[in-house]
C-alpha cells in the first residue's frame, strides 16, 4: 500500500501557536506519523536533550493512505490551512507518494536515546544504552502515534510525574499516544492505570509498549474512547497531554474524575492559551499549584479547591 506524505511548510510570527494549530488540523483529519520540524532552543537543564539538527524550514509532516478519497481529504486540509492567514500564518503544502515500508519507519530518524530528568531516560528499542544505577529506562517504540518523549510537552509531564507519583496511586492518561506517560508512572510506582485515546492505533501501540516494558496487563486498562465515554471513576493522578483547546473542552470531565486529594497534570499548552486554561479551571473549582515552562510550552499541576 502507498501513502501520501503531506508536508505543511509554514512561516509565522508565533511559531509555537502555528505549530499547535497545524498539528490540531492534521490530527482532526486523522493523519498518522505526525512530525514537527521546527527550530527549538537548547532545553533547560534536566529536560530532554537535543537529538536532531535544526530544520531548514518550519514544517509539520503527516501521512494518509493513498486511496480514492485521499485527494478529497487533502483538499479539505488545504482549505483549513488557508484559513490560518487570518492568524498571520502562511502555509505551503507539499505532497509526495511513498511506500508503506518507507513511511512506517521514517519517524525512527527523529528518535534517539533521550535523558528527561536525572532519573528518567527514554530509549528506543533499536538503540543501545547502558543505564547508570538507579536510572529508570523507558523502552519505547512510538510507531505511528505521537509522543516520543523528546517533545517539551511530554518531557515536562514525565518530570512532573516523577515529582508526584507515589506507590499505589491510580492514574488516568487522557490521550495515551505511545503510552510513554503510563510506562513512566508504572516504573515510578503507580498502581492501577487506565489509558484512553481517540485513535485505536495509539491504543494498540500503548499496549505493545507497556508489555515491552514488562508491565503486566493486570496493571492497566486501555480503551479507544473520549473522556466523556469513560466511567466517572476517581483517580489520584490524571494526565492530559493534548492541546489547550481540547483541555478546556474536557475540563468538566477531568474534574469529575479527580479524587478529592488528587491532582491533574495538564500539558500541550502554549503560553498564550494559559488564561483560557485558568478560566476553565476556575469554572470547575480547580486551581493551579505548579506551573513549568519549556520552549514556549507550559505544563500545569492542578487540584480541587477544598473548603
Amino acid at each position: 500500500m502507498k501513502f501520501k506524505k503531506v508536508t505543511a511548510r509554514f512561516d509565522a510570527d508565533n511559531i509555537e501557536l502555528a505549530e499547535e494549530v497545524i498539528c490540531h488540523i492534521f490530527f482532526s483529519f486523522n493523519l498518522k506519523g505526525v512530525i514537527c520540524e521546527v527550530p527549538i532552543p537548547e532545553p533547560d537543564e534536566g529536560f530532554g536533550t537535543r537529538t536532531l539538527k535544526l530544520p531548514e524550514h518550519n514544517s509539520i509532516i503527516g501521512y494518509l493512505p493513498d486511496t480514492d478519497d485521499s485527494d478529497i481529504m487533502i483538499s479539505k486540509i488545504k482549505e483549513r490551512l488557508s484559513g490560518l492567514s487570518d492568524m498571520a500564518v502562511q502555509v505551503d503544502i507539499l505532497l509526495e507518494v511513498v511506500n508503506e515500508k518507507d513511511w512506517a519507519h521514517a519517524w525512527k530518524d527523529y528518535f534517539n536515546v533521550t535523558r528527561i530528568t536525572d532519573k528518567i531516560v527514554v530509549k528506543p528499542e533499536w538503540k543501545d544504552y547502558s543505564p547508570a544505577p538507579g536510572e529508570i529506562i523507558i523502552h519505547i517504540d512510538p510507531g505511528m502515534a505521537f509522543g516520543t518523549g523528546t517533545h517539551p510537552t511530554t518531557s515536562m509531564c514525565l518530570a512532573l510525574l516523577e515529582e508526584h507519583v507515589q506507590p499505589g496511586k491510580t492514574l488516568l492518561d487522557v490521550g495515551c499516544g505511545s503510552g510513554i506517560l503510563m510506562i513512566g508512572a508504572a516504573k515510578l510506582g503507580a498502581g492501577a492505570m487506565t489509558g484512553i485515546d481517540v485513535d485505536p492505533v495509539a491504543v494498540d501501540i500503548t499496549r505493545q509498549n507497556l508489555e515491552k516494558n514488562g508491565i503486566s496487563p493486570d496493571h492497566f486498562g486501555l480503551g479507544a474512547a473520549t473522556l466523556d465515554q469513560t466511567p466517572a471513576i476517581r483517580y489520584d493522578l490524571i494526565c492530559a497531554n493534548i492541546i489547550a483547546q481540547v483541555i478546556v473542552s474536557i475540563m468538566p470531565d477531568i474534574a469529575a474524575r479527580m479524587a478529592p486529594d488528587g491532582i491533574a497534570i495538564l500539558s500541550g499548552i502554549i503560553e498564550e492559551r494559559v488564561p483560557d486554561i485558568y478560566a476553565a479551571l476556575g469554572a470547575e473549582n480547580l486551581r493551579c499549584i505548579r506551573k513549568i515552562n519549556q520552549e514556549g510550552w507550559v505544563a500545569l499541576v492542578v487540584r480541587l479547591i477544598t473548603p
